[in-house]
């Protein structure tokens, strides 16, 4: 398995390799070296993130959310200008090809785990398929914590990011974990 991660000091992109021993996380940019956490990677299976606390994982397919918005965009438009000038079975016959196109790429290209927080790429994943899927209201709790950890401002950050890690788990149930007001 192997990981892709931002870097948390220089924030570029860095892809390791992972095994069951593997204890740290490094840079090849900035040089800057991560622990990885004892128990993230157990049996060839992973627990948890490996670059953040948080143990929020989710299934998708691996390939680009904007290369496929594109393609659809193209034959979208493609086709309207075939309809403009009266040419609705060549109109049809493209949203047709850009419908094959979107299901042949569904089918070929293969999935790989992210995580909810971090957005961190686990690919070549064992037992990819007793992860569960994407899930908007994890991805909404996530969403909204960065935006309060935003809010906060980076001197107090350190300190919540801290009491994440130690938690484990951020906003369940209810529960605010930053310190700050629920809305």
């Amino acid at each position: 398995m192997n990981v892709t991660y931002a870097c948390c000091q220089c924030h570029r992109t860095n892809r390791e390799p992972l095994t069951d021993g593997s204890t740290q996380l490094r840079c090849v940019h900035c040089g800057y070296e991560q622990g990885i956490p004892a128990g993230a990677i157990r049996d060839g299976r992973l627990q948890r993130c490996v670059v953040c606390p948080s143990d929020d994982l989710f299934v998708r397919k691996d390939f680009s959310q904007r290369l496929g918005l594109l393609i659809i965009l193209v034959g979208f438009i493609a086709s309207s200008v075939a309809w403009f000038y009266y040419l609705q079975l060549v109109a049809f016959g493209i949203l047709a090809a850009t419908a094959l196109i979107d299901v042949a790429l569904y089918l070929l290209v293969g999935n790989l785990l992210q995580c909810y927080r971090c957005r961190a790429e686990y690919r070549e994943v064992a037992e990819l398929d007793s992860y569960e899927a994407f899930n908007l209201e994890t991805h909404e709790r996530h969403r909204q914590q960065e935006a309060r950890l935003a809010q906060m401002g980076m001197a107090e950050r350190g300190a919540a990011e801290k009491r994440l890690a130690e938690t484990g788990r951020k906003g369940q149930a209810g529960e605010d974990t930053t310190g700050g007001t629920a809305d």
